[in-house]
């Protein structure tokens, strides 16, 4: 699920549509409100269910600018760009 070109949406119980801001660990994927990208989410996955952890917004842009950071240094120049994009769309 690294493809930042696919989205990637879940439905949580409460606080209803969330959309796939990006991969935080391989079993950890950071999620957002949908319209209001106000409440984020870290999302483990389990063989058997969801869990949804709320962060705060500024631990959510914390994590995507340290993925940011490993994509550079790993020079995967395409997903950097497009996290990117979504950082400027989600942060500034």
């Amino acid at each position: 699920m690294d493809n930042q070109s696919q989205e990637t949406y879940l439905n949580h119980p409460t606080f209803g549509l969330l959309y796939r801001v990006c991969l935080i660990q391989d079993d950890r994927e950071l999620f957002t409100t949908l319209y209001a990208q106000r409440l984020f989410f870290i999302v483990t996955f389990n063989d058997s269910s969801l869990i949804f952890e709320p962060i705060s917004r500024s631990d959510a842009r914390i994590l995507v600018e340290t993925r940011l950071r490993r994509l550079r240094n790993l020079a995967s120049s395409e997903k950097y760009q497009q996290l990117q994009a979504i950082y400027k769309r989600t942060f500034l």
